[in-house]
């Protein structure tokens, strides 16, 4: 095996146009991986053209089909252009993944209204730029699927109230959505919202923080952190044919942290501190099957190292 290896059939996607926006990176990457190893015509978008060139190179190599174009989300007008262009060349938008966001973390108190503002455009705004654009781009005739990336926040997000409020906004927005444009042919929209995840979105952290998420992995009841994998896996099930009775939920994918913490460590009640039983799934080739030699996610290494202690633990 020398690609993507997904859990889902393969040509689940095939003759379908699927958008991921922020595909260059981290989870985004994963995402257009695991779509294009499916069958899917993928197109990838973001601000900096040269993560884009780099994944899609990676997918071309391993016989996916990947386009790639740059986009401003918080400009609607280029939104709805990026969706013309897209039916224009490949004939169809039958799915689209809004993963592009950002934020940098800060206390509610040390937070200016322009870092709020601009974190709320970003993540709220563009994420609906992007929902309109796609329904009167092509969706709003011919149906098709949408997933909004998000955050697991329901019980507040410390040093995050900026994203905080852009995801709550945009889960909101989903269940909206959803129910206004289901009678469009049909169309569904659903959010995931990933708990902590070994991802390349952590290379941004501060070394205290990273010090931090690195000790603290088994402080939940799954008792490790989730993988890009497992992201990208809840998406491809709700673009796909398995999920069309579901439209306007919020799917957390945070292994339980959602629900209740850990207990100190040496606690008699922590939940696994010596190791998870919970198997880390991760689609990225290994070993002698890593012919292309794909880097599966380029987290700090503190971190990083994480992902092998999870495949020593797993007991399942």
């Amino acid at each position: 095996m020398s690609g993507y290896s997904s859990v889902f059939k393969k040509d689940l996607f095939k003759d379908e146009v699927v958008l991921v926006t922020g595909g260059g990176t981290g989870i985004g990457r994963c995402i257009a991986h695991e779509l294009a190893s499916l069958g899917a015509t993928v197109v990838i978008a973001a601000r900096k053209m040269d993560q884009l060139t780099a994944t899609a190179e990676e997918i071309r190599k391993l016989g996916g089909k990947c386009d790639t174009m740059q986009i401003n989300i918080r400009d609607a007008a280029k939104a709805l252009e990026l969706i013309q262009t897209i039916v224009a060349k490949h004939g169809k938008l039958t799915s689209l993944v809004n993963n592009a966001g950002g934020q940098f973390m800060s206390p509610a108190s040390m937070l200016s209204s322009k870092g709020f503002a601009t974190v709320v455009d970003l993540n709220l705004n563009g994420t609906f730029n992007m929902c309109k654009a796609a329904f009167d781009g092509y969706m709003g005739e011919h149906g098709g699927k949408i997933v909004n990336i998000v955050a697991e926040c329901r019980n507040g997000f410390p040093r995050m109230a900026h994203t905080g409020a852009a995801r709550s906004g945009i889960i909101n927005m989903t269940k909206t959505l959803a129910i206004e444009w289901g009678p469009y042919n049909g169309i569904r929209v659903n959010c995931v919202a990933p708990g902590t995840i070994v991802s390349s979105g952590m290379k941004n952290y501060p070394e205290n923080v990273v010090d931090m998420i690195a000790s603290y992995d088994w402080m939940s009841p799954s008792g490790r952190y989730g993988t890009e994998s497992e992201i990208a896996a809840s998406v491809v099930f709700l673009l796909s044919p398995a999920a069309s009775y579901i439209s306007g939920v919020n799917l957390a994918v945070d292994g339980g942290s959602s629900l209740s913490k850990g207990f100190p460590e040496g606690h008699e009640m922590a939940f696994n501190p010596e190791g998870s039983l919970i198997p880390a799934y991760i689609g990225w080739p290994e070993g002698k099957d890593n012919v292309h030699n794909l880097k599966h996610v380029d987290a700090p290494p503190k971190v990083n190292d994480l992902l092998d202690k999870y495949k020593k633990k797993s007991k399942l």
